[in-house]
Order: structure tokens, then sequence, then C-alpha cells
């Protein structure tokens, strides 16, 4: 289907937009890349240029080092070639955007990952009127269907307070930008210290200096006694669960909060303690919202469900197609 679009193609460096000669989140080397957000997965080294939504400026130079980076504002729009480009609010992380082309009256929207529900710690979802959405479907199957994140929120509260009761540290595993400052965000009041992963530390610091308010944390270190980690909630990467870091802990509890653990198989095979089904992206009713309230005719869907999500689609009366990509998750 990638072939005969007009705004966005496929190329083997990534998603193509010919009127304009720039990439949108390449997964290899480009002269130049807009990006959606500072994932792994969309926000790759080794391009020339790099253009992304003012807010993610300190994130991308955090994860990416010294890069040649231009800022937009949301909703300021730049001309590329023959393209309007503006970046518009996703909901997803800090500085996450979807990407608005206009050609020749023509719309399309690139969303990258999104979320719907504002959680305090990025510019919430804005819908975006076009005539083709491109859409992910990370979560694009009925059974994904979020509970309330309150709810979770406290969950995780409450599994906290329950270890801290014990004398043992609950050690909560969750990706390094977005969701761990989702978390703290959500967690600031509880019955302990909050202490971060060095790699949440780095992120957090370019979330206050965006203007993010986040709590006071504790990075861990051989400074942090016994008595402060009992009562302690450590968020930290699931890379940290492969390395050697976690038994600094000793006898913590440990879980996970990903959309992932909605499922029972998953938690199994996570190997925690606890799973917490809270997501940075939209689950199937949010998705479809997403596709509704854009106005498209037509919908690309991208990494996840794909096949499922289409055939959906077809069978109510969108023109529907899938884009082959090489996203996956911030690892």
């Amino acid at each position: 289907m990638g072939e005969c679009t007009d705004l966005v193609v496929w190329r083997p460096q990534g998603l193509y937009c010919p009127a304009g000669d720039f990439y949108i989140d390449p997964w290899r080397p480009v002269q130049r890349a807009v990006l959606t957000h500072a994932h792994a997965d969309h926000a790759r080294a080794g391009h020339q240029h790099y253009l992304a939504a003012a807010p993610g400026a300190g994130v991308l130079r955090e994860r990416l080092g010294d890069i040649s980076l231009q800022t937009l504002a949301y909703s300021e729009v730049l001309r590329i070639g023959a393209v309007s480009v503006s970046l518009h609010p996703a909901g997803h992380v800090l500085g996450s955007a979807q990407v608005r082309l206009e050609h020749r009256g023509e719309v399309w929207v690139v969303s990258g990952d999104y979320k719907l529900d504002a959680d305090g710690t990025c510019a919430p979802f804005e819908p975006v009127r076009c005539h083709c959405f491109i859409t992910e479907s990370t979560f694009g199957l009925p059974i994904y269907r979020w509970p309330s994140p309150a709810r979770v929120l406290d969950e995780i509260r409450s599994w906290w307070a329950a270890n801290a009761a014990e004398g043992r540290p609950s050690l909560l595993y969750a990706y390094s930008l977005g969701k761990a400052q989702r978390l703290l965000h959500g967690l600031r009041e509880g019955p302990g210290p909050l202490v971060v992963h060095p790699s949440v530390a780095a992120v957090n610091r370019a979330y206050v200096a965006a203007g993010v308010c986040l709590p006071p944390t504790l990075t861990l270190g051989p400074d942090l006694t016994a008595e402060t980690l009992a009562r302690a909630l450590v968020i930290a990467p699931p890379a940290a669960s492969r390395s050697g870091w976690a038994h600094r802990l000793g006898d913590a509890r440990d879980g996970c909060a990903s959309g992932w653990m909605l499922l029972r198989g998953t938690r199994r095979r996570q190997g925690v303690d606890r799973g917490f089904p809270l997501s940075d992206h939209a689950d199937w009713p949010a998705l479809l919202q997403a596709i509704g309230d854009s106005g498209a005719a037509r919908v690309i869907v991208t990494h996840g469900y794909e096949a499922a999500m289409v055939r959906w689609l077809q069978e109510r009366g969108w023109e529907a197609g899938a884009l082959r990509t090489e996203y996956g998750d911030e690892g």
C-alpha cells in the first residue's frame, strides 16, 4: 500500500514524504528526520538534521547527544519543500507530537505513539482533522481496555504501603522516559521515599527543565541506608532486571507498570510479583476514538496489530491498509 500513497510512502530508511524530501521517525540514517518523540524506536542517532516539538528538546538531547536539532512550538507551521508541516500534541510523553502534513489541499497526519488520557506530565492529545490518518496499533485488539489510571495508581500505592510495612523495598519497573515520570507525578504522596535508577534521574532533569512538576527523588547509590530503602518505592527501567543493579535492594518486592500487564500470561513471563496495567499508548476504544475524531476517510495502520485493525476498519467502511515499520517499544 505504501507505494501508491502520495504524502507518505515506505522506503528502506523509513516513512518518507516525497513532496518535502524528509522522513518521519526513520530507522536508518537520513539527511532530514522529523521526529514524533524521543523513545529509542522512533528517535535514532545518525541523522544529519532533526526537527521535533520544542517541549521534547531536552529529552532528545539527553538521549541523542549534540545533534543538529530544530524545534517547533505546537501548531507552528514550517514550510519544507512543497509541504506545510506542523506538530500537534500526542499525549504520549514529553514533547510527543503528531505530524500534520498539508500539500495541495490534502492533509495527512502521522500519529507516532499516542494516548488520549491526560496525565499531567505532557501536553494532552489534540485531535487533528485530516484526509488520511496514519495510526499506531500497539494495543490494537479489543481485549486491550485500560482500567482507570487513578485506580491503577491507587493499587501501586497500596502495594508499596504493604511492602513498606514489612520493611521491604518496592521495585517497580517502568520505561525511563514517560512512564517513570508519570508514576512519580501520580505517586508523589506515598508511605516512603521515591528512589530512581540513574537513567530515570537523567530524564527527570530534562522534564523539570521543561517545567514539569515532579516530586523530589533519591538516586540509588551506596549512600542510601537500608532503613531508607526499606520504605522506598524504587523506579527502574525493565533492562535493570537483567543486571546486578537490582541485587542492591536485597529482599525487594518487584512489579512492572505496563499495558502488557493486562494479560496474566505476560505477567508470568515477566517474572515479577505484581503487574500494573498502566500504558502510555491508546487502548482499543481510544484508538477508535482518535481515528473517528480525525475525520479521515483513509487510515493507514502501523506497528502493532495491523492486520486485525485494518480488517475491522475495512468492514466498517474505511479505506484502510498497513505500512510496515521497524518500531517496537522503547527498548
